[in-house]
């Protein structure tokens, strides 16, 4: 089958997908920062994790690593390559998202976002999709946000979540007789308890939840639901898909769904 790598795979969104693929066979190398990083309250997440995964009787490789690093990058590819022999997958999911507008940016915040959530996702899919093409399948995972089409207060990263959909488009198209596939993931809804709105929001779950729309399951969606739609596009049954967005919520691209209407 080979291994997919997991960028950010160490908290919320992260470890969810790493705990989802590994429950349904997948090989795991993922990746993350230790330490607490701009707008999030994952600290020690690795160490965590681990714990985690040993009491599931899980296998997952964490590694520590720094997604804006093209070192760091390519220790990992290198990792798995020798481990494994093959990279089937790749989940571009690390990001980080400190609020601000233009105003409230510094500089050096704005290049720090731009190189984690931009830069990543480019030096990820430089670095996996050689290996990809030479084998002839492989599929790419980016995880966007309905942000990318703008919301307010959240100006860097909009800025590279829009850039986040415009490069897995690009690169679907570019890679479309390669055998890779490359489609993006949204969470939407609102209410989504992760290492980055909870640290948006000052730790307060809540705060959190409160005036999220929700999905049409009646509740807002969970790291788990991101999971399972990001297994399902590295399967084989989504073999035929590539350049697709699937919003797991609603109508992001459109400001976000409706609150449900009181009787």
């Amino acid at each position: 089958m080979g291994a997919v790598i997991v960028t950010g795979g160490t908290f919320g969104i992260g470890r969810a997908i790493n705990l989802t693929l590994a429950k349904k066979g997948f090989d795991v190398v993922a990746f993350g920062m230790e330490d607490k990083q701009p707008s999030s309250v994952a600290a020690n997440a690795i160490s965590a994790l681990t714990q985690e995964i040993s009491d599931q009787d899980l296998k997952v490789d964490l590694l520590e690593a720094d997604v804006s690093k093209a070192a760091d990058v390519n220790r990992v590819i290198d990792f798995t390559l020798k481990k494994y022999g093959v990279i089937a997958g790749l989940v571009n999911n690390a990001a980080i998202g400190p609020l601000g507008t233009v105003l409230d940016t510094s500089e050096a915040l704005w290049d720090q976002i731009i190189e984690v959530n931009l830069k990543g996702v480019f030096l990820t899919c430089k670095a996996v999709l050689p290996h990809m093409i030479e084998q002839g399948t492989g599929s790419i995972v980016n995880i966007g946000s309905g942000s990318g089409w703008g919301k307010p207060d959240m100006a860097a990263y909009s800025a590279t979540k829009g850039g986040v959909f415009a490069l897995s488009a690009a690169m679907a198209y570019d890679h479309l007789h390669d055998g890779v596939r490359i489609n993006t993931v949204v969470p939407g809804g609102g209410g989504m308890v992760t290492g980055m709105s909870l640290g948006r929001r000052n730790g307060d779950v809540e705060l959190i939840k409160q005036g999220a729309a929700g999905t049409a399951a009646g509740r807002p969606s969970e790291p788990e639901d991101i999971a399972k739609a990001v297994a399902f596009l590295l399967s084989e049954e989504a073999a035929a898909i590539s350049g697709t967005v699937i919003d797991v919520g609603c109508f992001s691209h459109q400001g976000g769904p409706l609150m449900p209407q009181k009787n």
